[in-house]
C-alpha cells in the first residue's frame, strides 16, 4: 500500500510543475486523496459491501469535490489535477497514466446496466471540462481538448477537440511527416514562423495557416516558371520586382510595429 502511495506522489512531480515536495504532495492534492478513497471503496465494492462503499464514495466527493463510483476500475499513476467537479462513473476504466483536469465527465449515455461508460487506454490527457460520454475507447496516448464532448472512439496517439469532438490529429505517416518538412522549409523560405505546421499541433486554424501557405509558395513558384518560359521567348513580362513589404503595411493587421522591414521582406522571395 505505501509503495503505492509513494508511486502516486512521484508521479505528480512528473505532470505537476507547482508540485515542490512530498509532503506538500501528501496533504494537499484532493486528486490523490479521492484516488486513495476510492481504492478502498472500489474494495469494498468488490467484495459486496456496496453501501458501504458508496458511504466512502460520498464521503471522498464531499471532502474533495471528485465524484468516482466505487465500480470504476483505475490503473496506476493516475492523476487528477485540481479535480474539482471531476465525474467518474461505474464503468468506466482507466489506463496507466492517465491525466483527468478539473471539470472532466466520464460519464454513459444510456441507462442500461450494461458496460455504458468510457474506457481511456494508457497515458491518456482530458483536457478541464471535457466530457467523454458512452462505451467507447480512447486510444493510449490520446488527448481529449478542454471542453471537448466526445462520443465517438478515438485513435491510438490521436487529439480530438471540439463539441462534438472531431479527431484532428492521428499518427503522423511517413507521408505526413514529409509533407511537414516541406511546410518548415516554407516556413523558413518566407521568414514565417508557421505555427500551423507542428506535428502534435491541435488548432485546426493554425492547420488551415500551414496549408495556405504551401498554396501562395506553389502558386509563387508556377508564376515564376511563367515568367522565365515567356521572357525565352521574347516577350516582356516580370520585368518588375514585386513590391516590398514594408513593416508599416502591417501596422493595422496587429503585428508588433517592431518588425523590421527587413524581416518583413523575407515573407517575399522575390526581393
Amino acid at each position: 500500500m505505501f509503495s503505492r502511495i509513494r508511486e502516486d506522489i512521484n508521479s505528480v512531480f512528473d505532470r505537476d510543475p507547482a508540485a515542490r515536495n512530498a509532503w506538500e504532495v501528501f496533504f494537499n492534492y484532493p486528486g490523490l486523496h479521492a484516488l486513495w478513497m476510492h481504492r478502498l471503496s472500489h474494495k469494498l465494492w468488490s467484495i459486496g459491501l456496496k453501501w458501504l462503499a458508496r458511504f466512502v464514495s460520498n464521503v471522498s466527493r464531499f471532502i474533495t469535490g471528485i465524484e468516482i463510483h466505487p465500480g470504476a476500475q483505475m490503473g496506476r499513476r493516475v492523476f487528477i489535477d485540481h479535480g474539482m467537479g471531476v465525474v467518474i462513473g461505474e464503468t468506466a476504466i482507466l489506463g496507466d497514466d492517465v491525466t483527468l483536469y478539473h471539470g472532466v465527465t466520464l460519464g454513459g449515455t444510456s441507462w442500461e446496466s450494461a458496460k455504458r461508460h468510457p474506457t481511456l487506454g494508457n497515458r491518456v490527457v482530458v483536457g478541464a471540462g471535457a466530457k467523454v460520454l458512452g462505451p467507447i475507447e480512447i486510444g493510449e496516448d490520446a488527448r481529449i481538448g478542454s471542453n471537448s464532448v466526445v462520443v465517438k472512439s478515438v485513435p491510438d496517439k490521436a487529439t480530438c477537440v471540439g463539441v462534438p469532438g472531431r479527431i484532428i490529429l492521428a499518427k503522423v505517416e511517413k507521408e505526413n511527416a514529409a509533407r511537414n518538412g516541406k511546410r518548415q522549409a516554407i516556413a523558413e523560405k518566407y521568414g514565417f514562423d508557421a505555427y500551423a505546421i507542428a506535428d502534435d499541433n491541435p488548432d485546426p486554424v493554425a492547420n488551415a495557416l500551414g496549408i495556405m501557405l504551401e498554396h501562395v509558395h506553389l502558386m509563387d513558384n508556377k508564376v515564376e516558371e511563367m515568367c522565365k518560359v515567356i521572357q525565352s521567348l521574347g516577350g516582356d513580362v516580370c520585368t518588375e520586382s514585386i513590391p516590398k513589404l514594408l513593416a508599416e503595411d502591417f501596422a493595422k493587421t496587429g503585428i508588433s510595429p517592431t518588425v523590421r522591414d527587413e524581416e518583413v521582406e523575407a515573407f517575399d522571395p522575390h526581393i
